[in-house]
């Protein structure tokens, strides 16, 4: 059983790299969107999709990998960190379903100012950076916020 727990340890982990990482290769792209027109524009907001896929689908194999670890593991369902890391994930579940997709699909619209809505991806890249990081210090760093 315990090298069963490591193999899904592994796997959460390796899903979180995939969740997390992808983010920052968008912060230059985004620069691009301010600017670019036509193919390059398509080009961009199809890498940005795609990444927006990536950790959509990573996120689906974290969440199951941490509920498997939460069963086989050593902590219950009231551990602090574990209810914690729980209620930002369903915060930035919400955020990410209304963060990114409405906005990328403006971009196709000629009379949107591009410059605002690069804007407008900028922060929600950062306010999701910012969820993930949150959760990933309360799994790592497994805080006693009460009991």
């Amino acid at each position: 059983m315990e090298v069963w727990y490591h193999v899904i340890l592994y796997i959460h982990i390796l899903s979180v790299i995939i969740s997390v990482g992808p983010f920052f290769i968008l912060f230059p792209l985004i620069k691009k969107l301010r600017t670019a027109s036509g193919d390059e524009m398509q080009a961009h907001l199809g890498t940005f999709r795609f990444v927006v896929w990536l950790a959509k689908h990573a996120g689906h194999v974290l969440v199951l990998s941490g509920l498997l670890l939460v069963f086989t593991g050593p902590w219950t369902w009231d551990t602090p960190w574990i209810l914690m890391t729980l209620i930002v994930l369903f915060c930035s579940l919400f955020f990410l379903a209304r963060a990114f997709s409405p906005t990328l699909r403006k971009f196709d619209d000629e009379t949107q100012d591009k410059a605002s809505l690069a804007q407008k991806l900028q922060r929600a890249v950062w306010i999701y950076l910012g969820l993930l990081m949150i959760m990933l210090w309360f799994m790592v760093g497994k805080p006693y916020l009460w009991f």
